[in-house]
């Protein structure tokens, strides 16, 4: 296999589920504005800011959390960019929003975070999984053994440069 070969292996089903989210998400999104989302249609000039408004907080953290998770590839490799103690500050961030805003977000609000955060919190132990699985992998093959560090689904742990044979990024 050649050095620059990646060796994690994200499945189509993967990708397809990642993709079907977005689609889900968009689709959520232009429905509520289609109801007369109450001033929240921003769907205006390129650049405009969206509202600063619930639904726009839990979307910014769970994009951070699923660009931690590897949903977006870096454009100039192409590799895939994995971020697990980036995802997991942005899921405990949405956790502790649930937490200190129950009893004061509508039926919605509250019902959307709980999704989202159920989905994040998924999707970041299998990742942290296929993580984990890659970097035993390279040091059971004597790779770079030591050099990523180990992890567990806390994050990363004494976390330095990817192996260079890895097709995963995991930043310091």
């Amino acid at each position: 296999m050649s050095e620059d070969a990646p060796k994690l292996h994200i499945d189509s089903d993967w990708k397809a589920q990642a993709q079907a989210e977005k689609e889900r998400l968009a689709e959520k999104e232009a429905a509520r504005v289609s109801q007369g989302g109450a001033g929240h249609d921003h769907g205006g000039a390129p650049g405009e800011m969206p509202p600063a408004d619930f639904r726009t907080l839990v979307a910014t953290l769970a994009s951070q959390a699923m660009m931690g998770l590897g949903a977006y590839g870096d454009p100039q490799t192409g590799r895939v960019v994995i971020d697990v103690v980036g995802a997991q500050f942005a899921i405990d961030l949405l956790g502790v929003l649930e937490e200190k805003t129950k009893g004061n977000l509508t039926p919605e609000e509250a019902d959307e975070l709980k999704e989202v955060l159920a989905h994040l919190r998924a999707r970041f132990v299998q990742i942290a999984r296929l993580v984990a699985s890659q970097m035993q992998r390279e040091t059971d093959a004597g790779g770079e053994a030591g050099v990523a560090g180990s992890i567990g689904l806390g994050g990363l742990k004494d976390a330095g440069k990817p192996a260079s044979a890895s097709g995963l990024i995991i930043p310091d």
